[in-house]
């Protein structure tokens, strides 16, 4: 987080929020090396188009394809009207969000999840009720209006 400017912090955090809800397919568990090679074939992708050039980066691993996939209309919905302003600023947190699971990687060789086991600790998750969209009080108890 350090050195991100406004627009950057709140990138990094929705990213991390899609990375921590995100589900891939079934029989196939998301690693830290999937979220490395997707976010670094996004940030490849964003420093491209930064400098004028259209060109997609494709990770090579087909799990971190279908992550890039799944984040990149997100992205595109969160730099509407951006430019290569916004393209540049997804490329610094995409290339971030690399170090980060690729350090956290080396750091604990025997967990391969220790960048989502991070984010699994320090972000909370929406209790059921709320992602539902159900009607919950302060105390979390659901309410129903009766006439």
């Amino acid at each position: 987080m350090r050195d991100l400017n406004e627009r950057q912090s709140q990138l990094f955090f929705l990213i991390n929020t899609f990375l921590q809800r995100y589900e891939p397919p079934e029989l196939q568990s998301l690693i830290d090396d999937d979220v490395a090679g997707a976010a670094a074939a996004l940030a490849g992708t964003f420093e491209t188009a930064a400098r004028g050039l259209i060109y997609e980066h494709r990770p090579s691993a087909l799990p971190a394809d279908r992550l890039a996939t799944a984040l990149r209309p997100l992205i595109a919905e969160a730099g509407e009207n951006g430019g290569s302003a916004f393209e540049r600023d997804a490329a610094v947190v995409m290339r971030r969000i690399e170090e980060a699971a690729r350090e956290l990687s080396s750091v604990d060789q025997s967990n391969h999840r220790a960048y989502l086991d991070l984010l699994d600790r320090v972000m909370q998750k929406p209790d059921d009720a709320a992602a539902r969209g159900e009607l919950v009080d302060l105390i979390g108890e659901p309410r129903l209006i009766v006439p």
